[in-house]
């Protein structure tokens, strides 16, 4: 059952006084010169973004709020932290934040903790050095994606091993690859698979990667958790799959499943690998004694 969402007393705090009374000039007072120069710090110097969301979202910014939401979720230049962030996110959603809505769903969390930057006038506490150490052979975008894709498989039971380098494969962590079959984004859904795990705007990072990652977590717990399967399965579709009972005899799906495996040599889904190990074993025929 689908329940309203219920907004936590503390946090619903946040939206009286001072701050709700800022919201009907919110809008003018947070320009959106201001809000690219944010955006691009996002990439460059995530703290400074964090900073200058802090003060904006403080000041009843909606927009402020759900993006320091998505800074704290993927710890993007602060601490990782899901109950700020499923906090910032409840409180954006309450005032129609559609991306916000859905981000509390994916996060799956009630939280009552707001970050202390929203409640004083204070700077953010800057992420652990190091937090970044193996992605340091990407491009500062290419970071803060992989960020959200190792987060989101984490949230969704997928090895952020695989998801990465699926994704990989699938476009470099490009947000604005298409392919000439139409497949677009960082996953490259298809518009039916689109359509299929409520991906609305393709070329939203968080939309594609949370529909492709949904995909994959169908995948592997239709194919018990065998790679070539599911990397076959993302690429030509699990009825190609099924119909040839293995990896399809597409060059493309083979050469696909190989680059997959270079990246992830693992034969079998590592967080699943017991339990399809199990069911394998009971499927065995028993000897009699």
């Amino acid at each position: 059952m689908h329940h309203p969402l219920q907004i936590p007393l503390s946090v619903a705090l946040v939206l009286t006084g001072s701050i709700l009374a800022a919201l009907a000039q919110a809008s003018d007072s947070w320009m959106d010169q201001d809000r690219a120069v944010l955006q691009k710090l996002e990439r460059t110097s995530p703290w400074s973004a964090a900073r200058g969301y802090c003060r904006a979202a403080r000041n009843g910014t909606i927009e402020a709020q759900y993006r320091l939401g998505m800074l704290y979720a993927f710890g993007n230049g602060v601490p990782q932290n899901r109950d700020y962030a499923a906090s910032l996110f409840a409180v954006a959603a309450q005032q129609g934040h559609a991306e916000a809505g859905a981000m509390l769903e994916t996060i799956r969390l009630n939280s009552e903790q707001l970050p202390p930057c929203m409640l004083a006038d204070i700077d953010p506490a800057p992420a652990p050095a190091g937090q970044l150490a193996r992605l340091d052979r990407l491009s500062p975008g290419q970071k803060q994606i992989a960020q959200i894709i190792t987060q989101l498989a984490i949230w969704n039971d997928v090895d952020p091993q695989l998801a990465l380098s699926i994704a990989m494969v699938e476009s470099g962590l490009n947000p604005h690859a298409v392919s000439p079959k139409s497949a677009a984004g960082i996953m490259q859904l298809m518009p039916a698979t689109a359509e299929r795990f409520n991906v609305r705007d393709t070329f939203n990072v968080t939309q594609n990667v949370r529909g492709g990652i949904k995909y994959l977590r169908w995948l592997i717990v239709r194919f018990d958790g065998d790679i070539d399967l599911v990397a076959a399965g993302y690429n030509a579709g699990e009825k190609a799959v099924e119909r040839y009972k293995g990896i399809p005899p597409y060059p493309e799906t083979r050469n696909y499943v190989a680059k997959v495996r270079k990246l992830y040599p693992a034969a079998v889904h590592v967080i699943d690998r017991e339990r399809w190990q199990a069911q394998q074993s009971d499927r065995l025929p028993r000897s009699k004694k």
